[in-house]
Protein backbone atom coordinates (compact mmCIF):
# COMPACT_ATOMS: atom_id res chain seq x y z
CA UNK A 1 0.00 0.00 0.00
CA UNK A 2 2.61 2.50 1.09
CA UNK A 3 4.56 2.52 -2.00
CA UNK A 4 1.33 3.17 -4.15
CA UNK A 5 1.67 7.20 -2.42
CA UNK A 6 3.46 9.58 -3.76
CA UNK A 7 6.82 11.20 -1.77
CA UNK A 8 8.23 14.41 -1.92
CA UNK A 9 10.68 12.78 -4.68
CA UNK A 10 7.73 11.83 -6.80
CA UNK A 11 6.24 15.12 -6.38
CA UNK A 12 9.20 17.12 -6.94
CA UNK A 13 9.89 15.02 -10.27
CA UNK A 14 6.63 16.15 -11.47
CA UNK A 15 7.26 19.67 -10.21
CA UNK A 16 10.96 20.05 -12.17
CA UNK A 17 9.45 18.06 -15.79
CA UNK A 18 6.34 20.89 -15.14
CA UNK A 19 9.25 23.48 -14.80
CA UNK A 20 10.91 22.14 -18.08
CA UNK A 21 8.40 22.18 -20.48
CA UNK A 22 7.22 25.70 -19.03
CA UNK A 23 10.23 26.97 -20.09
CA UNK A 24 10.69 24.76 -23.14
CA UNK A 25 6.87 26.55 -24.30
CA UNK A 26 7.95 30.00 -23.28
CA UNK A 27 10.85 29.82 -25.51
CA UNK A 28 9.07 28.60 -28.52
CA UNK A 29 6.81 31.57 -27.73
CA UNK A 30 9.03 34.27 -27.99
CA UNK A 31 10.99 33.15 -31.28
CA UNK A 32 10.13 31.56 -34.44
CA UNK A 33 9.27 27.79 -33.14
CA UNK A 34 5.98 28.42 -32.17
CA UNK A 35 4.97 27.46 -36.07
CA UNK A 36 8.00 24.44 -35.79
CA UNK A 37 6.04 23.21 -32.63
CA UNK A 38 2.95 23.25 -34.49
CA UNK A 39 4.07 21.14 -37.38
CA UNK A 40 5.64 18.21 -35.21
CA UNK A 41 2.36 18.36 -33.33
CA UNK A 42 0.66 17.13 -36.49
CA UNK A 43 3.45 14.50 -37.12
CA UNK A 44 2.83 13.27 -33.46
CA UNK A 45 -0.66 12.64 -34.27
CA UNK A 46 0.34 10.87 -37.74
CA UNK A 47 2.66 8.76 -35.78
CA UNK A 48 0.25 8.06 -32.87
CA UNK A 49 -2.35 6.53 -35.70
CA UNK A 50 0.32 4.71 -37.33
CA UNK A 51 1.46 2.95 -34.10
CA UNK A 52 -2.32 2.10 -32.86
CA UNK A 53 -3.01 0.89 -36.36
CA UNK A 54 0.18 -1.29 -36.81
CA UNK A 55 1.56 0.68 -39.86
CA UNK A 56 4.61 -0.98 -39.80
CA UNK A 57 6.53 0.87 -42.53
CA UNK A 58 5.00 4.30 -41.35
CA UNK A 59 5.76 3.63 -38.12
CA UNK A 60 9.84 3.07 -39.10
CA UNK A 61 9.37 6.10 -41.22
CA UNK A 62 8.86 8.09 -38.08
CA UNK A 63 11.56 6.62 -35.80
CA UNK A 64 13.75 7.86 -38.71
CA UNK A 65 12.22 11.14 -38.81
CA UNK A 66 12.42 11.64 -34.94
CA UNK A 67 15.91 10.54 -35.03
CA UNK A 68 17.34 13.10 -37.47
CA UNK A 69 14.55 15.82 -36.39
CA UNK A 70 16.16 16.31 -32.90
CA UNK A 71 19.51 16.97 -34.30
CA UNK A 72 17.87 19.41 -36.70
CA UNK A 73 16.30 20.94 -33.97
CA UNK A 74 18.91 22.09 -32.25
CA UNK A 75 20.88 23.41 -35.09
CA UNK A 76 17.69 25.56 -35.73
CA UNK A 77 17.01 26.63 -32.59
CA UNK A 78 21.08 26.62 -32.45
CA UNK A 79 20.95 31.00 -31.62
CA UNK A 80 18.12 30.95 -29.35
CA UNK A 81 19.34 28.25 -27.21
CA UNK A 82 22.57 30.31 -26.94
CA UNK A 83 20.66 33.04 -25.78
CA UNK A 84 18.39 31.36 -23.28
CA UNK A 85 21.55 29.19 -21.58
CA UNK A 86 23.32 32.83 -21.83
CA UNK A 87 20.37 34.49 -19.98
CA UNK A 88 19.90 31.43 -17.21
CA UNK A 89 23.74 31.57 -16.29
CA UNK A 90 23.85 35.42 -16.20
CA UNK A 91 20.95 36.18 -13.66
CA UNK A 92 22.31 37.57 -10.39
CA UNK A 93 22.11 39.88 -7.46
CA UNK A 94 22.84 43.15 -8.83
CA UNK A 95 26.40 44.42 -8.56
CA UNK A 96 26.68 47.42 -6.36
CA UNK A 97 28.82 48.46 -9.48
CA UNK A 98 25.65 48.49 -12.14
CA UNK A 99 22.87 49.94 -9.58
CA UNK A 100 21.21 52.91 -11.24
CA UNK A 101 20.87 56.22 -9.36
CA UNK A 102 18.18 59.13 -9.65
CA UNK A 103 21.11 61.47 -11.35
CA UNK A 104 21.95 58.85 -14.04
CA UNK A 105 17.92 58.73 -14.71
CA UNK A 106 17.65 62.70 -15.16
CA UNK A 107 20.62 62.51 -17.67
CA UNK A 108 18.82 59.94 -19.92
CA UNK A 109 15.45 61.92 -19.61
CA UNK A 110 17.16 65.33 -19.96
CA UNK A 111 18.81 63.84 -23.16
CA UNK A 112 15.92 62.12 -24.69
CA UNK A 113 13.89 65.05 -24.25
CA UNK A 114 16.43 67.20 -26.63
CA UNK A 115 16.64 64.20 -29.02
CA UNK A 116 12.91 64.26 -29.38
CA UNK A 117 12.52 68.23 -29.82
CA UNK A 118 15.62 67.67 -32.67
CA UNK A 119 13.59 64.55 -33.70
CA UNK A 120 16.92 62.81 -33.27
CA UNK A 121 16.22 59.09 -33.45
CA UNK A 122 17.86 57.25 -30.34
CA UNK A 123 18.27 53.81 -28.42
CA UNK A 124 19.48 54.15 -25.17
CA UNK A 125 19.73 50.13 -23.19
CA UNK A 126 19.78 50.19 -19.73
CA UNK A 127 21.15 47.26 -18.36
CA UNK A 128 20.56 45.84 -15.41
CA UNK A 129 20.73 42.12 -13.55
CA UNK A 130 22.17 40.17 -16.89
CA UNK A 131 25.26 41.12 -18.69
CA UNK A 132 24.56 42.00 -22.54
CA UNK A 133 27.23 41.30 -24.12
CA UNK A 134 26.53 38.21 -25.56
CA UNK A 135 22.98 39.07 -27.08
CA UNK A 136 24.71 42.22 -28.59
CA UNK A 137 27.23 42.72 -31.90
CA UNK A 138 28.80 45.16 -33.39
CA UNK A 139 29.54 47.03 -30.01
CA UNK A 140 31.99 50.18 -29.58
CA UNK A 141 33.59 50.18 -26.61
CA UNK A 142 33.18 53.41 -24.85
CA UNK A 143 33.62 52.89 -20.86
CA UNK A 144 32.94 56.52 -20.36
CA UNK A 145 31.18 58.55 -17.56
CA UNK A 146 27.71 58.61 -18.44
CA UNK A 147 26.44 62.76 -19.35
CA UNK A 148 23.30 64.10 -21.36
CA UNK A 149 25.96 65.80 -23.66
CA UNK A 150 27.55 62.94 -24.56
CA UNK A 151 24.22 60.90 -25.17
CA UNK A 152 23.42 63.59 -27.58
CA UNK A 153 26.88 63.98 -29.48
CA UNK A 154 26.55 60.47 -30.09
CA UNK A 155 23.08 60.50 -31.33
CA UNK A 156 24.08 63.79 -33.28
CA UNK A 157 23.55 62.17 -36.84
CA UNK A 158 26.95 63.42 -38.38
CA UNK A 159 28.54 61.36 -35.69
CA UNK A 160 30.23 57.88 -36.60
CA UNK A 161 28.48 56.20 -33.74
CA UNK A 162 25.20 57.51 -34.74
CA UNK A 163 23.88 54.38 -35.95
CA UNK A 164 22.69 51.52 -32.95
CA UNK A 165 22.13 51.63 -29.50
CA UNK A 166 24.06 52.58 -26.67
CA UNK A 167 24.09 50.32 -23.31
CA UNK A 168 24.58 52.42 -19.88
CA UNK A 169 25.69 50.22 -17.25
CA UNK A 170 25.58 52.06 -13.69
CA UNK A 171 26.74 55.41 -14.02
CA UNK A 172 28.98 54.87 -17.37
CA UNK A 173 28.04 54.77 -20.70
CA UNK A 174 29.87 51.25 -21.94
CA UNK A 175 28.70 50.73 -25.40
CA UNK A 176 28.26 52.67 -28.91
CA UNK A 177 26.57 52.11 -31.89
CA UNK A 178 25.53 48.17 -30.94
CA UNK A 179 23.44 46.13 -33.02
CA UNK A 180 20.55 44.53 -30.98
CA UNK A 181 18.04 41.64 -31.92
CA UNK A 182 14.97 42.43 -33.77
CA UNK A 183 11.56 41.49 -32.08
CA UNK A 184 9.05 39.48 -33.83
CA UNK A 185 6.14 40.35 -31.85
CA UNK A 186 3.02 40.75 -33.59
CA UNK A 187 1.65 43.31 -31.06
CA UNK A 188 4.15 46.66 -31.99
CA UNK A 189 1.77 48.88 -34.49
CA UNK A 190 3.01 48.67 -38.28
CA UNK A 191 3.83 52.13 -38.07
CA UNK A 192 6.67 51.40 -36.22
CA UNK A 193 10.47 50.32 -37.75
CA UNK A 194 13.29 48.35 -37.12
CA UNK A 195 14.61 50.92 -34.20
CA UNK A 196 11.27 50.03 -32.11
CA UNK A 197 11.39 46.31 -32.91
CA UNK A 198 15.33 46.39 -31.83
CA UNK A 199 14.15 48.62 -28.08
CA UNK A 200 11.69 45.88 -27.42
CA UNK A 201 13.66 42.57 -28.95
CA UNK A 202 16.39 43.48 -26.21
CA UNK A 203 14.29 43.50 -23.60
CA UNK A 204 12.55 40.12 -24.70
CA UNK A 205 16.22 38.75 -24.27
CA UNK A 206 17.34 40.12 -21.30
CA UNK A 207 15.96 41.98 -18.40
CA UNK A 208 17.04 45.71 -19.39
CA UNK A 209 14.85 48.30 -20.43
CA UNK A 210 15.23 50.45 -23.65
CA UNK A 211 14.40 54.58 -24.31
CA UNK A 212 13.25 54.74 -27.64
CA UNK A 213 13.21 57.98 -29.57
CA UNK A 214 11.42 58.50 -32.89
CA UNK A 215 13.64 59.89 -35.72
CA UNK A 216 10.29 60.57 -37.83
CA UNK A 217 7.83 61.77 -35.02
CA UNK A 218 10.08 62.58 -32.09
CA UNK A 219 7.98 60.50 -29.81
CA UNK A 220 9.24 58.66 -26.73
CA UNK A 221 8.70 55.03 -25.81
CA UNK A 222 10.23 53.08 -23.08
CA UNK A 223 10.11 48.94 -23.55
CA UNK A 224 9.89 46.97 -20.80
CA UNK A 225 9.84 42.98 -20.90
CA UNK A 226 9.30 42.96 -24.26
CA UNK A 227 5.80 45.80 -23.92
CA UNK A 228 5.87 48.98 -25.86
CA UNK A 229 5.17 51.59 -23.36
CA UNK A 230 4.27 55.09 -26.13
CA UNK A 231 3.97 58.32 -26.19
CA UNK A 232 5.52 59.17 -23.36
CA UNK A 233 6.12 62.82 -21.65
CA UNK A 234 9.38 64.10 -19.52
CA UNK A 235 7.69 63.37 -16.69
CA UNK A 236 6.31 59.97 -17.53
CA UNK A 237 9.33 58.88 -19.08
CA UNK A 238 11.85 60.00 -15.92
CA UNK A 239 8.54 58.41 -13.52
CA UNK A 240 8.19 55.43 -15.28
CA UNK A 241 12.09 54.92 -15.18
CA UNK A 242 12.39 55.40 -11.56
CA UNK A 243 9.42 53.05 -10.56
CA UNK A 244 12.36 50.25 -12.83
CA UNK A 245 15.65 50.88 -11.64
CA UNK A 246 15.19 52.24 -8.22
CA UNK A 247 12.47 50.08 -6.88
CA UNK A 248 13.25 46.84 -8.16
CA UNK A 249 15.17 45.76 -4.72
CA UNK A 250 12.40 47.13 -2.68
Amino acid sequence: MGSDLLTWRDLLDIFAVSLFFYGILKLLKLTRGMSIARGIAILGVFWLFAEILELKTLSWMFEKIWAVGIFSLVVIFQPEIRKALGKLGQRGALSQSRKISEMVIDRVVRACSLLSERQIGALVVIERSQNLESILESCIHIDAVLSSELIITIFNPISPLHDGAIVVRGDRLVYASCILPLSRSTDIPRKYGTRHRAGVGITEESDAICVIVSEETGEVSLAISGKLNRNLDQELLRALLMKELLNEGA
